[in-house]
């Protein structure tokens, strides 16, 4: 009988866990990084650098932790979230986004008086059909 062996044979053999999880848990999925700079993993939404919108990108989830990676690279590392719809951001992966102040040289050229547009009469002939002159 299966009971009375581990009982008497395998019972004896086992230690407490003190605590620990009897085995760590590792998730490895894939995920595509949407227009927003960010994945989605269990209902959460987790930051990534921002040139990597498009791309499909490996994503580790263990010990409290997203691992992000792109091209054999770590990219992003966030920390676990509990709930639904929450969203993790690191700042620096917005960096180089444009929109982001940076100088813009707009080169306007002066007007100079040959850019002036000719009169097409003299000015004595409006005033004569309006009925006079400048006073």
């Amino acid at each position: 009988m299966p009971l009375a062996r581990f009982q008497q044979e395998e019972a004896s053999a086992l230690r407490p866990l003190d605590g620990r999880p009897p085995f760590c848990q590792v998730r490895e999925l894939v995920r595509r990084v949407q227009a927003d700079c960010a994945i989605a993993v269990d209902g959460n939404s987790y930051s990534v650098p921002w040139r990597l919108i498009g791309e499909s990108v490996p994503v580790v989830v263990s010990d409290g932790q997203v691992r992000i990676s792109h091209a054999g690279r770590e990219v992003a590392v966030h920390a676990q979230t509990t709930g639904r719809r929450q969203r993790i951001v690191d700042p620096t992966h917005f960096h180089g986004v444009a929109g982001v102040a940076r100088p813009v040289s707009v080169v306007v050229p002066p007007v100079t008086a040959s850019a002036q547009p000719a009169l097409l009469r003299p000015l004595a002939e409006y005033e004569q059909v309006v009925g006079g002159g400048w006073s």
